[in-house]
């Protein structure tokens, strides 16, 4: 049997229970456009969170639907060095070679109901249209938490989805220190903005490309202070942000995802503690 390799560097089971999480999908963003907005200054309030830049990590599917199954049973994206690696969370089941000593393990088929179980109000976010409660499948990621949003406005065709998603969580977050006090708040959002259509976010542009992806990305970033002072008022959330999956402009004939090319399973991931300047998870390669 190969031996687990253990990367985390905080103790999840010191965590749950206690502290608030958030946990962030930034939807269809791509690891190369993540990597250089950060290095050159397009992403400044990730950066002050991320100092040292996000990870290189491979992601369980190729789209939406996929990896959320994934991310919602503990599976979040994988560090690209050898592993086994050892998990943040698992739904526990027996033979897992990724459970270790750090790993917060759940009786439970998924991370949201197993938290739920531990007394956290759960609320989601949605964005893309995997969340819209439109129909029985678009219901299954929704359906999991206590509470939860999707509207017109927070979805791929409103400009202004990520300011409307970040209106929600802020509200969500002071109804949970006004009216649930005590309570631990999981906090779930999925950014639609740099899902296609995107070309919106860089002007003059009338067709997706990298170019309007990374604009799309600078959108994104420049509305995450509202959320983040929110919660920093509530104590030191643990905070995990990651792609879900990327997507092609043209590399060797591809366009979009769903499909197996490295710039689809390549993603961004980092993970830390809110009030705390630097990754939990230092990261295992390098950028």
């Amino acid at each position: 049997m190969t031996q687990l390799t253990t990367t985390l560097d905080v103790n999840m089971n010191r965590i749950v229970g206690k502290d608030d999480i958030l946990f962030i999908t930034f939807d269809t963003l791509r690891y190369d456009v993540a990597t250089e907005e950060w290095l050159s200054g397009g992403t400044p309030n990730l950066r002050k969170m991320m100092p040292e830049n996000w990870e290189k990590r491979h992601a369980p599917g190729n789209f939406t639907w996929a990896s959320h199954h994934a991310f919602f049973g503990g599976f979040l994206p994988t560090p690209v060095v050898p592993g086994p690696h050892e998990r943040y969370f698992a739904a526990a089941f027996p033979g897992s070679e990724t459970t270790g000593t750090n790993t917060y393990s759940f009786e439970a088929a998924d991370i949201v109901t197993g938290l739920k179980k531990l007394g956290y109000h759960t609320a989601c976010i949605g964005g893309v249209g995997f969340f819209n409660k439109k129909t029985p499948m678009t219901s299954v990621f929704p359906d999991l938490f206590t509470e939860s949003h999707w509207e017109e406005s927070t979805g791929v065709t409103d400009p202004d989805s990520t300011k409307n998603q970040i209106d929600i969580a802020v509200e969500i977050i002071r109804n949970q220190s006004e009216k649930r006090k005590g309570q631990p708040l999981f906090l779930f959002l999925n950014i639609a903005a740099i899902h296609q259509p995107n070309y919106m976010y860089a002007k003059g542009e009338t067709k997706d490309s990298k170019k309007t992806h990374a604009a799309a990305l600078r959108y994104v970033d420049s509305q995450l202070p509202k959320l983040f002072d929110a919660l920093s008022m509530r104590g030191n959330p643990f905070c995990i942000l990651c792609s879900d999956h990327g997507t092609t402009y043209g590399e060797d004939g591809y366009r979009g995802h769903r499909l197996c090319h490295e710039q689809v399973w390549t993603v961004p991931f980092a993970a830390f503690s809110l009030k705390n300047t630097f990754p939990i998870n230092k990261p295992n390669h390098e950028n």
